[in-house]
């Protein structure tokens, strides 16, 4: 049954194989070939019948002409017919795909040879070298090739092409390509970069670049953060960071290339040429704060602080700028031969416009401190500690900074560098000597202190003196005030006593006038009666009032004669006593008479400083003529 069925339907197992070995029997009977549509066809001609180019030429490995070899043309996806197995052979391969962001480096195995000087193949139209025919007839070279092939899919004959895949090149952000071409013109001489060329999009057109008579070697120009399509056997590329200027620098610009510039500093300036930008030399212009695609290798940029510079000569400090780094205290030798060390700080400040001149001068910061700011600030103290003694330098140090700060001035105005301010910081003089002011100091400040303790002894001695008075003013206030009291009661006593003496002399003249008047009026009264009465009794009448008249003269007379005996025995008493004292005592005796006890017997002995009995034989006088009665001791008061 299966043997039945087998030649029953024998012709459907002649189809299947006629399908499955189409191309074969199309290939081998027909003489057709079928190129897949992602695929490429590469010919190798086996032979040639006839015809005068039937071998190719000598060096040439790849037909152009109908010659027997590898055929430069290549089968696109498609039916062909003519293609003869015995006489063509015909090998399928991929397409060349170059994926994004890679680039294809194509080696060409036949063409013209390179120029003796060149390392790379020039470029000519051949369709991305997709076209082999056109590569070799436009004079393609053999060998590398300057062209490349970007992303994409390519029909490339990889019998004449050879295809390498490499990336693209890619800057990251705040750096700068350095270019480094390997093709060209010789450099110029003199000179340690090519010469500036435009148009080649940034070293990506080769040949351009090449056109225009680039040169080989280190390139002027770099690229900038981006991605390249830069052939790697035409340009080498190194990543570097911007040169970057913070706030508060300046870049001064030193070109190695160039042409030579004329110096715009003029005939004083003799230490360097300072040229217009883009000229070999410093640049006259300056860089400000800010991040620049700067060639390391062509130029250089020095960077100069245009704040006020700090540099410390210490041990034990630096300032962030490190330029100090080499800078150490200053040990200098005094004049009386005592080492000591003294710390100094210098303030500088380099201006923008004068920035150029001084790298120009020296080349870059570190040199200025090292050539200038170092060996004049030193020499300066070390010469002016060997004229005083350590004591003095100390004592002087705020003239003698004052007078570095005026030399240094001077000296750093001639490199065009302005000295802001110079400070002297700590002076360590030797330890023996700073022992021996030390307990002249401490031997000093006792003295002081001890003076000070006196005063302070004194001044508590016033002050317990000024207490002890303040606390018995009280007392003193109190007994003046009963001196006073008893001043003024023995005063009003007084005073009363003068005012009834005045009164008794009153009392008494008035007395006196008034019996003279009364006498007056009894002899007139009469002398009257005497008239009125008769003539008969003239003569009694006349006698009685010449004895009435001698009566009253009589009577006055005594009167008179007692008021005047009493003046002078008070003018008397006065001029024996002392009017103060006769007044004294005629208030005691009034006093007396008032049987008044003043003063108390105790008193009439010897004074209180030993004087002569005398005074209390006084006092008893005066006792006696106050009170009469104490003559008698056995009388009764």
């Amino acid at each position: 049954m299966s043997e039945n069925m087998l030649l029953h339907y024998w012709w459907v197992i002649l189809v299947v194989i006629a399908l499955a070995l189409y191309k074969f029997i199309l290939r081998v009977f027909f003489g057709v070939v079928i190129v897949p549509e992602d695929r490429i066809g590469l010919v190798t001609k086996k032979f040639v019948l006839f015809g005068a180019d039937r071998e190719l030429p000598d060096g040439r490995i790849i037909a152009t002409k109908g010659e027997a070899g590898f055929q430069a043309k290549t089968l696109a996806p498609g039916l062909y017919f003519g293609m003869w197995i015995w006489q063509y052979e015909v090998t399928m391969e991929p397409f060349t795909i170059i994926p994004e962001g890679r680039i294809g480096l194509v080696l060409a195995k036949d063409g013209m040879e390179i120029p003796t000087g060149n390392i790379l193949g020039r470029r000519v139209e051949c369709d991305n070298f997709q076209d082999a025919e056109k590569f070799l007839a436009n004079g393609g070279q053999r060998g590398r090739q300057t062209a490349y092939i970007t992303a994409g899919s390519y029909r490339v004959n990889t019998m004449l092409f050879q295809v390498s895949i490499t990336e693209m090149v890619r800057i990251q952000e705040s750096k700068v390509g350095i270019i480094t071409t390997l093709d060209g013109e010789p450099i110029e001489a003199g000179q340690i970069a090519g010469r500036q060329v435009d148009a080649h999009n940034n070293f990506q057109d080769v040949d351009t670049f090449l056109k225009n008579g680039g040169n080989r070697g280190l390139q002027p120009q770099v690229v900038l953060a981006g991605s390249y399509n830069l052939n790697p056997w035409a340009v080498q590329v190194e990543e570097i960071p911007m040169t970057e200027i913070p706030i508060g620098y300046v870049g001064v610009v030193i070109s190695f290339i160039g042409q030579e510039g004329r110096d715009l500093t003029g005939a004083d300036f003799k230490h360097g040429n300072i040229v217009e930008k883009g000229r070999k030399g410093v640049w006259l212009e300056p860089l400000g704060p800010g991040k620049y695609p700067i060639n390391k290798y062509t130029m250089t940029v020095e960077l100069v602080p245009t704040t006020n510079l700090v540099l410390n000569w210490a041990s034990a400090r630096s300032e962030a700028h490190d330029l100090d780094k080499n800078l150490s205290t200053i040990t200098v030798r005094s004049k009386d031969g005592f080492p000591f060390n003294l710390d100094v700080a210098q303030i500088i400040h380099v201006p923008t416009t004068e920035a150029p001149k001084v790298i120009a001068r020296f080349g870059n910061m570190e040199n200025l401190v090292s050539q200038v700011l170092e060996p004049t600030i030193g020499n300066y103290f070390r010469n002016s500690a060997q004229d005083s003694d350590v004591i003095a330098f100390l004592s002087t140090r705020k003239e003698r900074q004052q007078s570095a700060k005026a030399h240094i001035k001077t000296v750093l105005d001639e490199y065009n560098v302005n000295a802001v301010d110079t400070l002297i910081g700590d002076i360590v003089p030797p330890e023996s000597l700073m022992k021996t002011l030390t307990d002249r100091k401490i031997a000093e400040e006792q003295k002081v202190t001890y003076e000070t303790q006196k005063r302070a002894q004194e001044t508590r001695q016033g002050m317990e003196k000024e207490t002890a008075i303040a606390d018995m003013q009280k007392d003193i206030v109190k007994a003046q005030q009963s001196v006073e009291i008893a001043e003024r009661t023995a005063n009003a006593t007084v005073k009363k006593s003068e005012g009834d003496a005045t009164s008794v002399k009153l009392a008494v003249s008035a007395e006196a006038e008034a019996t003279k008047m009364r006498a007056f009026a009894e002899a007139e009264s009469t002398r009257a009666r005497a008239q009125a009465d008769s003539e008969a009794i003239k003569l009694k009448a006349g006698a009685q009032a010449e004895q009435i008249a001698l009566t009253g003269a009589a009577e006055a007379g005594r009167i008179l004669a007692v008021g005047k005996s009493t003046a002078e025995a008070y003018e008397l008493a006065v001029k024996a006593l002392g009017g103060e004292n006769f007044t004294r005592y005629k208030i005691t005796e009034e006093l007396s008479k008032g049987h008044i006890k003043l003063i108390p017997d105790v008193l009439i002995g010897g004074g209180a400083n030993g004087g002569s009995s005398i005074d209390g034989l006084l006092g008893l006088k005066l006792m006696e003529m106050i009170d009469p009665k104490r003559k008698d001791p056995g009388a009764k008061p």
